[in-house]
């Protein structure tokens, strides 16, 4: 098992090798001045560390690490390291921690040094290209309606995957979970600490989660924030994220038609959007001369379910799009980072065999959701993956929790149309030392969406001191248009205004 060969393999070098009852070493990355293209804060510093490509050949190739941190600005009361990851998978961790002093509260940025990472294979670690064309020839395809379409995405796959190898190399076959767990681990190892705190978010918490399993003895403080479940089956993956796509757009409509200021407010945002889906079913919805499919206009909807302060900018882009006018050009051809789908695809079992299967499949989550019908990350992850030429490296499977972890926060909006609240609450049955934190609400990366939230995470990082067992965060929604969020640090919001109907 791939766990089990990863787990006998000795992350680092000597520096790995810590004296007994000591709380750190020497940190042996050479900090110093970032990039100055990426215009970093004052305070950030950059650094680089070199891991293998293959952890079960730690003599072999080698790829280096982008790291970037911010030394916590009251040394005197430092706790020590906070690493951080902002989802993806693909986000950067690096341009996370550039963003940390607006991202999180003076309460983390006194007291920790806020330390991301580019994972391997994503933004300054050996980022993963794909050829543009190849990417939207897949991405033309990735809702197949035949059983000929079927076999076009499949073709269109494996020569995405192509690309992908002969621009960016064998690492495309080394991006899993548990090799950026690893390297995590080398990080720890180098920075001399013997037990690190972390916050991930989104695909981050599979990052956590791992790293929670492989090496329960040298964690500090775990938050988890938004959570996946690398438990779940294709079914339940497709079910959980369908509901959660159709119960944050009901949300919406249920927000907008008892908001004056929303602008479907008179319409009724709900029946607004069926006439639009019914309009792109019948190849009626035609932006700015193109024509809009139904999966495309559930996932202009999808990018604004992560933060409910942008709803105002989807009901008016709703409109929009019902009077014709769009935007857009695509640009083909040339090498484009690429690096989620080789995450994906090596993480979970998605290969469904024929197109009957898949359409079954479909029909399920049509019948969960007579509105939004599938949940287009969810679906195009699954498709995305049919066909793919590599192994599984890090397959599907509950967490085998230690006795040995120490107390962990999760939390999890109550509507989160990316990490379904079922996943949190899965992940927290896997995890015996955990609480879960609930926010009632709408969105994406509780910290950003409530106060009630973000402080307990806070205190649970600072103090080690968890919330109440079952403990509640109300829900916030937006009143105005003037209480949009402006500069709030948030990472995971698309920011999606319009979308390409190229």
């Amino acid at each position: 098992m791939v766990l089990a060969l990863l787990a006998a393999v000795t992350p680092g070098d000597a520096r790995a090798a810590q004296p007994a009852g000591t709380g750190s070493i020497a940190d042996a990355i050479a900090w110093g001045p970032c990039d100055p293209e990426d215009e970093a804060p004052d305070r950030v510093v950059c650094g680089e560390l070199e891991v293998p490509v293959d952890w079960s050949r730690p003599g072999g190739s080698t790829i280096t690490l982008a790291l970037a941190k911010l030394p916590a600005s009251d040394p005197s009361r430092r706790i020590g390291p906070l690493l951080i990851n902002p989802g993806g998978p693909g986000g950067s961790g690096v341009t996370f921690a550039y963003r940390a002093g607006e991202s999180f509260s003076d309460t983390i940025t006194d007291r920790f040094d806020v330390i991301g990472f580019d994972p391997r294979g994503q933004a300054r670690s050996n980022v993963i290209n794909c050829d543009s064309d190849a990417v939207s020839a897949q991405g033309d395809v990735l809702y197949p309606h035949s059983p000929s379409e079927y076999a076009a995405l499949r073709a269109a796959n494996k020569a995405l995957v192509k690309t992908c190898r002969d621009l960016s190399g064998p690492l495309v076959k080394y991006v899993d979970t548990a090799s950026v767990v690893r390297d995590m681990d080398a990080i720890r190892a180098a920075i001399g600490e013997r037990k690190i705190s972390y916050y991930g978010v989104s695909y981050g918490t599979m990052i956590g989660q791992q790293y929670a399993e492989l090496f329960p003895d040298r964690i500090r403080a775990m938050t988890l924030d938004s959570n996946m479940d690398h438990s779940q089956s294709i079914a339940d993956y497709q079910k959980w994220e369908t509901l959660a796509m159709e119960d944050s757009f009901l949300q919406f409509t249920a927000w907008c038609d008892r908001t004056t200021a929303c602008a479907l407010h008179e319409q009724g945002a709900l029946a607004y959007f069926d006439d639009l889906y019914a309009r792109a079913e019948a190849g009626k919805l035609i932006v700015d001369g193109f024509p809009i499919s139904p999966e495309l206009l559930v996932s202009l909807v999808f990018g604004y379910m992560y933060d409910p302060a942008d709803w105002f900018y989807l009901a008016e882009d709703l409109i929009y799009f019902g009077n014709g006018g769009g935007s857009g050009a695509r640009h083909r051809g040339e090498p484009t980072p690429y690096g989620y789908l080789p995450v994906m695809c090596s993480d979970f079992r998605f290969e469904v065999g024929s197109y009957r299967n898949l359409r079954q499949l479909e029909k399920e989550q049509n019948r969960l959701a007579p509105h939004t019908r599938l949940s287009p990350i969810a679906w195009t992850d699954l498709t995305s993956c049919q066909n793919w030429p590599y192994p599984v490296t890090n397959p599907p499977h509950r967490l085998h929790a230690s006795s040995k972890l120490p107390p962990i926060l999760l939390a999890n909006s109550r509507y989160d149309v990316a990490t379904p609240y079922q996943w949190g609450r899965s992940l927290a049955s896997q995890l015996p030392s955990a609480t879960f934190l609930t926010y009632d609400g709408v969105g994406h990366g509780t910290y950003w969406l409530s106060d009630c939230a973000r402080a307990a995470i806070d205190t649970y990082l600072v103090e080690r001191r968890l919330p109440a067992k079952g403990t509640h965060c109300p829900a916030v929604f937006p009143e105005s248009p003037v209480t949009l969020k402006s500069g709030s640090g948030n990472p995971l919001t698309p920011g999606l205004r319009t979308v390409s109907a190229g």
